[in-house]
């Protein structure tokens, strides 16, 4: 269904009856990639996803976007469902909106996963170069190009090749409703600000839980480090072997994670 909210109509599902929980996509990503999680959590939860500004079925506004305004849209899905509080649940550029959301809008959100993010700032360890040479090599192909392309790099390498199916069910499940190359390039301008800006992390109260691969070739493993230091009593849970796409190359193992830390959050 579509939601008015932030000025854009907004693409969301809603699914699942208890405590809500809303899952935030990262760069280029919309809500296709967490089927999985919502699989499992529907049980115990009310599942919220959606698609960010510039993907999916989601508005698709001209450029400057910012991690504020995403957040704002996150927000908006939230008070237009009439859900006071969420457990929130980010990947990546998902990650920078849901810290966002916890700095700014803390009432709404009751716990934290951040998954294959950073805080960015000085600290921060970059994106590889090796990882934004391609990038911006695929910058100007039509989407069905990049993604078959350029999605490789987001998993842990050798992924693709062990698992060719999975990987051509999981292309095709992007490409149904394509991010376009200037809504891409938003979201990485506005991804890139934040980086290097950077966001303080030190007042997050909320039970936070950070999940990382030690392969991860978009947001270093280094990251995560970081952030289980910056934030008060945050847990780290390294993924060996695992890239930058957890919810899709191990689902069940982060499902179950997942779950877990939601059931302890009081």
């Amino acid at each position: 269904m579509k939601l008015k909210a932030n000025g854009i109509e907004i693409w969301v599902e809603d699914n699942g009856r208890g405590v809500p929980a809303i899952c935030i996509s990262g760069l280029g990503y919309s809500n296709w990639c967490w089927v999985d999680l919502q699989a499992e959590l529907v049980a115990t939860h009310r599942v919220v996803t959606f698609d960010n500004r510039g993907t999916g079925r989601t508005d698709k506004p001209p450029a400057p976007y910012s991690i504020a305004q995403m957040a704002q849209d996150a927000a908006g899905v939230l008070d237009a469902l009439g859900i006071a509080q969420a457990h929130v649940i980010g990947h990546s550029m998902g990650g920078y909106i849901a810290m966002h959301l916890a700095v700014h809008h803390a009432a709404s959100v009751k716990s934290l996963t951040l998954v294959s993010t950073t805080c960015g700032g000085p600290e921060a360890t970059p994106v590889p170069e090796a990882t934004l040479r391609l990038w911006i090599e695929l910058s100007t192909l039509p989407p069905i190009e990049s993604a078959r392309r350029g999605m490789p790099t987001s998993f842990a390498p050798g992924w693709t090749e062990k698992h060719p199916q999975r990987f051509e069910e999981l292309l095709a499940a992007r490409l149904k409703f394509p991010t376009p190359k200037e809504c891409w390039a938003a979201q990485f301008a506005a991804a890139g600000q934040y980086i290097e800006k950077g966001i303080d992390v030190s007042a997050i109260a909320k039970p936070t839980l950070v999940i990382h691969g030690t392969e991860d070739r978009v947001v270093p493993y280094g990251n995560g480090e970081l952030l289980a230091r910056r934030i008060a009593n945050a847990k780290l849970v390294t993924l060996e072997g695992c890239g930058h796409l957890p919810p899709l190359e191990e689902p069940k193992r982060f499902a179950q994670l997942v779950a877990e830390h939601l059931k302890a959050s009081p």
